[in-house]
């Protein structure tokens, strides 16, 4: 009996059109969600289920979007949040790395630390608010100190949860090589740990996102918190929800932008531990 033979090109296709497929099926059930509460809504607004002016119909909503991003003032006050939430998330994120690596290499850094760490991360982000403005106001530095504020904590406490649990065998590893410290920490234990650390970034960045908006609800003439709380001010529904709608996108993009730096070192890991 005779083998079929299969062309190279239609065996390299395969993947290539199941990676296509899975990709969309994935797509089509993260939309199923969205598109059945936009079905709902609809149909609540066509039934008369509340008035228009506490919920208005989506087409409303849309009209809205397509004025705001014509206009220009979409895109001006995500720059204005962009920029405040990349400065805060960046000095909250570096600042915590760097002590959630010393907590994590460094027990007696742990020990003197920890305690007091602790007890200023049981206080709420927006608690500090109120100390704050007495020092710093209610201009620019107050927003970045909170984003930065919420972007500390879980990137101190995952990075260095994250290096605690490395396992001794690699340590006795190290040690068997006898790397160095920068060998160690660049070959083992970062690559050990990125999984953790991501954790802590991804969820820093929520937590950043978050208390910008928050802040900017209560001080600010412009962000996407403010384009919020003054659509609410002005009862025009239809400009808050569609602000909602964006800070929900624009987190969601963050957040998924961020995986996709997470996967690239994860395959780096792997190819160091390899």
């Amino acid at each position: 009996m005779s083998e079929q033979v299969i062309p190279l090109r239609q065996v390299t296709a395969r993947p290539a059109i199941a990676a296509i497929f899975n990709r969309a099926s994935t797509v089509a059930v993260a939309l199923l969600f969205p598109l059945a509460i936009l079905l709902i809504w609809s149909w609540a607004s066509a039934r008369g289920w509340l008035p228009e002016q506490i919920l208005p119909p989506p087409s409303y909503v849309w009209q809205a979007a397509v004025e705001t991003i014509r206009g220009g003032d979409l895109l001006q006050h995500i720059g204005f949040s962009a920029a405040r939430v990349a400065l805060g998330f960046a000095i909250g994120a570096g600042v915590g790395l760097a002590l959630g690596l010393a907590m994590g290499l460094f027990p007696v850094v742990d020990d003197y630390v920890r305690p007091t760490f602790t007890a200023i991360a049981q206080v709420p982000t927006l608690g500090w608010i109120p100390l704050l403005m007495l020092f710093l106001g209610i201009g620019e530095a107050l927003k970045i100190v909170i984003i930065a504020k919420a972007a500390f904590v879980p990137v101190v406490l995952n990075t260095a949860a994250g290096i605690r649990s490395i396992p001794k065998g690699y340590m006795e590893v190290a040690d068997a090589f006898q790397l160095t410290h920068w060998q160690r920490l660049r070959r083992l234990i970062l690559p050990a740990a990125v999984p953790q650390i991501f954790t802590g970034i991804r969820y820093s960045l929520t937590k950043a996102w978050t208390a910008l908006v928050a802040v900017e609800l209560l001080a600010s003439s412009e962000g996407l918190g403010y384009l919020l709380v003054w659509g609410r001010q002005m009862f025009w529904l239809d400009i808050m929800i569609f602000a909602m709608i964006v800070i929900g996108v624009v987190g969601y993009a963050m957040d998924a932008i961020l995986a996709r730096v997470e996967a690239h070192f994860q395959s780096w890991r792997v190819e160091t531990i390899a």
